[in-house]
């Protein structure tokens, strides 16, 4: 990674204790942690994702919370088109306020339910949201035709996501590096 983006990790994790001491934005508290587990697995989908580096596809991250997977997506692949979806107005701020102080361009937040918005895009992502199986769903119907959708999930969750969404191919889940039982899951909208 380059000393801008390490810079722009840095100002992430400096906005993220301050406001995490006010506002319930991750129950990782620790800096080396917060880099292992929120931007780890997240940059880890983002290679997988976008090996390039250089796409220009539309991205929704559901239930962004601290903006993971969707901030670091963006981080790591500066192109792509991103809007965070999160309804609870407090994150919302957060989130916006980190897009300022990282100066990120196309990249917006969304303060509404998923179930509510029409948007589309090429991909959609989400790591640990409540209701899983509820948001399933929901998340799939934000996928264009052709689109992915791409999960940070618990190993169990795997195949409670492929029964869930049979109209997606799926590829073999891919074990997150020093994570006991996460998976990234990643299949593509198959609309007949």
């Amino acid at each position: 990674m380059a000393d801008s983006e390490l810079n722009s990790i840095g100002t992430y994790i400096d906005l993220l204790l301050k406001w995490n001491s006010k506002l319930n934005l991750t129950a990782i508290r620790d800096p080396e942690e917060i880099v292992t587990r929120h931007f780890g697995e997240s940059l880890f989908a983002a290679r997988q994702l976008f090996p390039t580096r250089d796409s220009h596809s539309s991205v929704i991250d559901v239930g962004s919370g601290a903006g993971f997977p969707g901030l670091p997506l963006k981080l790591w692949s500066p192109n792509v088109d991103l809007t965070l979806i999160e309804s609870n107005h407090r994150k919302a701020t957060f989130l916006r306020e980190v897009i300022r102080a990282l100066d990120l361009r196309s990249a917006a937040v969304l303060t509404q339910r998923a179930e509510s918005v029409s948007l589309r895009a090429d991909l959609v992502t989400f790591r640990a949201v409540e209701r899983f199986e509820r948001i399933l769903p929901v998340a799939f119907s934000l996928v264009k035709a052709d689109g992915r959708i791409a999960l940070l999930i618990g190993e169990a969750q795997v195949e409670v996501a492929q029964s869930a969404l049979q109209t997606v191919t799926w590829d073999e889940p891919l074990p997150i590096p020093q994570s006991r039982s996460g998976r990234l899951l990643i299949g593509e909208a198959v609309f007949s």
